[in-house]
């Protein structure tokens, strides 16, 4: 990278944790239409990565970065990484999630529910950890957190995934109260149902077509949300078009809440 390429990316670098899952890489190619350059976290899909980093536009200058928020090592190195490549973060979205069955409550042992939480809700806590002090260094930046809509209209079996991300709405709400006096913003993005990511791979793999059809017709606007449908809403919240809104979850689900 030459040295006017970092200076021209200098303010306008955004991290994605997650990048590689279906929702991070639409959050990081939405991003990439507005930022000069993207950090691409990802746990073991280095390869997935590097595509991406290829497919951002070349205006937008991507860089894969690993990034274990299981381990606080990693997340620390990579916040540190980026930081040096592109002098400063200005949004840190996290997309970060665990692929998951639909059980009830009743069946979900603690084995599930410790997996879940830490890679989850714990890892958020590690990235706030290490991303605030350089967001105060910097006098300002924002967190974009990626959460679910089940926490506004329960849907039977998402209890394993919407009690961590309740936990995170509750950790991005705090930040905002607390952090706002320093210049940092942070927001919520709950997707409804949406064929990218885990959601395809739901709609693959459990239940029957008729139900993914009842589904879709309670949807007030009739289909199934896109992954770039989220990327949008992301880069909405982490641009300076939102510079007033922080602490705010904003539902994207076509009206399935309803």
């Amino acid at each position: 990278m030459t040295e006017g390429a970092a200076q021209r990316m200098n303010g306008r670098a955004a991290f994605v944790v997650g990048a590689t899952g279906g929702l991070g890489r639409a959050c990081a190619l939405a991003l990439a239409r507005e930022w000069d350059g993207v950090a691409l976290g990802y746990r073991t899909s280095a390869d997935k990565a590097t595509i991406l980093a290829e497919e951002l536009g070349p205006h937008c200058h991507g860089l894969p970065v690993p990034c274990d928020v299981t381990d606080p090592g990693s997340v620390a190195s990579a916040i540190k990484q980026a930081r040096a490549h592109f002098g400063r973060i200005g949004t840190m979205v996290f997309a970060s999630g665990v692929a998951i069955e639909q059980p009830f409550v009743s069946k979900v042992g603690e084995a599930q529910w410790r997996e879940v939480i830490e890679a989850e809700l714990i890892g958020l806590t590690r990235v706030v950890a290490e991303t605030l002090p350089v967001f105060r260094e910097q006098g300002g930046g924002n967190f974009v957190i990626l959460t679910t809509v089940a926490n506004t209209v329960f849907p039977p079996g998402d209890a394993l995934s919407s009690v961590p991300k309740a936990a995170m709405a509750a950790l991005g709400r705090a930040v905002a109260k607390e952090e706002g006096r320093f210049g940092i913003r942070a927001n919520m993005v709950a997707p409804g149902i949406i064929a990218a990511g885990l959601g395809a791979a739901f709609m693959a793999d459990l239940f029957t077509p008729e139900v993914w059809e009842a589904q879709r017709k309670r949807i007030a606007l009739q289909s199934f949300g896109a992954g770039d449908d989220i990327g949008e809403a992301v880069a909405f919240l982490a641009s300076d078009r939102a510079r007033y809104i922080t602490g705010q979850t904003l539902i994207v689900d076509g009206g399935f809440s309803l």
